[in-house]
Formats: C-alpha cells, structure tokens, sequence
C-alpha cells in the first residue's frame, strides 16, 4: 500500500494560489504543497519546449515529493506541457501517479454560463497562441463561437503589485475594448490566467453589467472534488491534515508578501532550485 501524501500544485508564479485557495475551501481537509517557479516566470512568452520542459521539472519535484496528485493551476502550463506529460510521461514513469490543469473544467461546463454562444478568453500569449480553450470548446460545444485576446502585460501588472495603480486601468481597458469589440455579442468572458482574478474589480469597470466574468478558482476547485469522488483510488493516496506547505524558486523572503494577496492569508515559503 502506497503511503498518503499531499496534493500538489503548480504554477509559473503567484496565480495558482488563486486557484489554491479555492480548493482549500471545498477541500480543506486534505494536505498540500505549492510550488511557484517564480524565478523563471512568466511562463506566458515561452516557447512550448521551455514551457514543457520547466513544467516537467516542477511535476517530477512534486513527485519526488511524494504527491501522487498535481495540479498544474497554470493556463500556459496546461495549454503547453499538460497533454505531453498525461500521454508520453506518465504511463513510461508514473503510471499511477496524475497530473490535471485547470482548462478542462472551464472549456467542459462553459455552455452553463454563455447564452449568446459568444465567449471571449482574455489569456496570456502562450495561451492564446496554443488555441487551446477554441479546440477544447469545440469539442464540447461546437456552435459556441470564441474570441481570443492576448493581454501580456497583465501579469508584470499584478506581480508587481500594480494591479490596483491608475496606470492599470489603461492596459485593462485596451483589451477588453479590443476583444468586445472583435465580437460585440461576447457575454462571457473567460478569465485565462490564474493571475487575472486580481483584476476582477478593474476589468468590471469597464464592461456591461450583463457580461460574465468566469475566473477559474471555483469551478476548478469543484471538478476536483468531483474527480476525487469518482476516483477513490487516487484520493486514498491524498493525505488528510489540512497542512499546506510552499515553495518557490526564487528568494523565499521576497514570496511570502506577494503569495498573501493571492492566497488571502500569510505564508512561509522555502526555497528550491528546479534543473
């Protein structure tokens, strides 16, 4: 019998403790440890080998570990390394370890929320280019139309702590103008970056009231618990202390004080090199 160890989830900087914090609430009694790869983030300009690469480096630490379970609470990371890891390393090294993102949940259960059959996907240029959240929607819902908009400024904004600065409020509106303007029948807009739930209060400011702003912490916190629930095998090696542990690539001093916006309370965090 495999020993129960702590959930994991990654991502390429502060983003995922958006999606952390979420899970903590549906599924509070289970342990975890986060690893931000602050030092070589933003993942959003990468190339898709840098991204697979790094995103690999991060699964095996995880692993190593002892999680049986990541999550990758990175849309670039999802968009382009998760795949690649499900289909080519982990039936030849972990078969019976997991690792999930965070677009599947979103791209699954859009048609719950759009009534126009126009949504709109406002991610980071890696996430955009991928065209990942347009095929996943396809195959679920082929008569929604999607719109793209690559914001890559949005990130250095809201990991600099800028998010809240007047000068903000110009690169949020450009985008959302150049987006709703691609398609005016746009009434759901897909938040695709764990980073951008920061800047709910700004993107609101400058959209209708009749428009829908999908951030992706909940609902991917609720098809994690779903996926436990039919897969009891994988959560009987998910241990139950409700204690969470962090880590970061870069200079652990310097996390604690960013990952409190995010995550909502204070951390401790360690720091780790990832080769």
């Amino acid at each position: 019998m495999k020993k129960a160890n702590p959930i994991g989830i990654f991502d390429s900087g502060y983003g995922g403790l958006t999606v952390m914090k979420e899970i903590v609430k549906i599924l509070p009694e289970f342990d975890y440890i986060y690893l931000g790869d602050n030092a070589r983030a933003p993942y959003g300009t990468r190339s898709f080998e840098t991204v697979y690469k790094y995103t690999l480096q991060a699964v095996d630490w995880l692993f190593n570990e002892g999680c049986h379970l990541v999550i990758l609470a990175c849309n670039t990371a999802s968009a382009k390394a998760l795949r690649t890891i499900q289909l080519n390393n982990l039936p030849k090294t972990k078969p019976i370890h997991r690792v999930l993102g965070v677009i599947r949940p979103i791209t699954e259960s859009i048609n719950q929320y759009t009534k126009s059959n126009h949504v709109g996907v406002l991610g980071t240029t890696g996430t955009v280019l991928s065209q990942s959240y347009p095929i996943e929607i396809a195959k679920f819902f082929p008569k929604i139309s999607v719109v793209q908009e690559a914001c890559p400024l949005w990130v250095p904004l809201v990991e600099s702590g800028e998010f809240e600065s007047p000068g903000a409020d110009y690169f949020i509106k450009k985008h959302l103008d150049n987006i709703l303007n691609s398609d005016p029948l746009i009434d759901t807009l897909i938040l695709g970056c764990t980073h951008y739930p920061l800047l709910i209060s700004k993107i609101r400011k400058y959209i209708s009231n009749n428009i829908q702003i999908i951030s992706q912490g909940e609902i991917v916190s609720r098809s994690l618990a779903d996926y436990l629930q039919r897969h009891p095998e994988i959560q009987e090696l998910c241990s139950k202390s409700g204690q969470y542990k962090f880590f970061t690539t870069d200079t652990s001093d310097v996390f604690p004080n960013y990952a409190s916006l995010f995550f909502g309370q204070q951390v401790k965090a360690k720091q780790l090199t990832l080769a």
